[in-house]
């Protein structure tokens, strides 16, 4: 693995964990002031208050690094660091950072460089999106189950595997569902919540891999594991803040989502692939990774 050292922002860890909790206790003052003013005269407006901090919490996080994190990342990015792929087979891209920084919209939680991947074996393998089914099973998705392997040497210093496998929001009623209620409810419970089952492996050189939306039970490894490249960790899933069946990979610099900085990457034979994109992974590739 090639790596190159990342600057940190100058924002302190225990600076950025206070205003990702005073951020969840606005939230949660507006939504409690926005049930209870309906049977509390005045309390509705006062609740503009916990609501207009949040978002000026949340915009404070989006801000933090932007200098470093403008544009896109490619295989010739200076600061990438060049790992091998977490998966093998046919699959594509979705919320890449090759388009778009931060690729998801925020750079809380370490994912300013984070990448969106769904299984697609062939053209039309996966299930669309409409109006019905509301909703679907994992099952009916062919990411389902992959196999997550360790993109470089490391150490698993994070494993988490307890959570549930929900039904998919793959249909316009169940997307608003998803974003109106679900999303906000799961980042009143903080990283855990959103990012699901997860693993994270220690790189070295400051340097760590995050895998989220694992299966539930899959997980192979615990912390404090020694894995090679190419080792299998677990399965893909639908866990945490997840529409479908996917998998969710990020580079970071630090253990913690909650402080932790994007790092950008690039994977060995792959690159960085764009929104839409189409790619395939050997499994010879996979194993020499790294």
């Amino acid at each position: 693995m090639k790596s190159q050292s990342q600057s940190r922002s100058a924002q302190s860890p225990a600076l950025r964990k206070t205003a990702q909790w005073a951020a969840r206790v606005c939230l949660l003052a507006w939504l409690v002031m926005l049930v209870a003013g309906y049977f509390v005269d005045g309390l509705y407006w006062w609740g503009w208050i916990p609501l207009g901090l949040w978002l000026m919490l949340g915009f404070g996080v989006n801000r933090r690094a932007a200098g470093a994190e403008a544009g896109p990342v490619t295989a010739a990015t200076v600061e990438a660091v060049a790992v091998g792929a977490p998966v093998t087979g046919r699959w594509k891209a979705l919320n890449s950072p090759a388009d778009k920084v931060p690729s998801h919209g925020t750079r809380a939680y370490g994912q300013a460089y984070a990448i969106d991947i769904t299984a697609e074996p062939e053209d039309g393998s996966r299930p669309g999106f409409g109006w019905w089914p509301l909703a679907r099973r994992s099952e009916d998705f062919p990411a389902f189950g992959a196999d997550l392997l360790a993109v470089a040497e490391g150490t698993v210093v994070r494993a988490e595997d307890s959570q549930r496998d929900h039904l998919s929001r793959t249909s316009w009623p169940a997307l608003a569902y998803f974003f109106v209620v679900e999303a906000v409810v799961r980042s009143l419970g903080g990283h855990r919540r959103v990012i699901g089952n997860h693993v994270i492996l220690d790189l070295g050189d400051g340097t760590y891999a995050l895998y989220a939306h694992v299966r539930r039970g899959s997980l192979t490894v615990r912390p404090g594991d020694r894995v090679r490249a190419g080792q299998l960790l677990g399965q893909c899933g639908n866990s945490g803040n997840s529409t479908e069946p996917h998998v969710h990979f990020q580079l970071m610099d630090a253990a913690d989502p909650d402080t932790a900085d994007g790092v950008p990457f690039t994977w060995t034979d792959v690159g960085v692939p764009h929104n839409g994109e189409t790619f395939v992974v050997a499994a010879a590739v996979a194993k020499r990774a790294g």
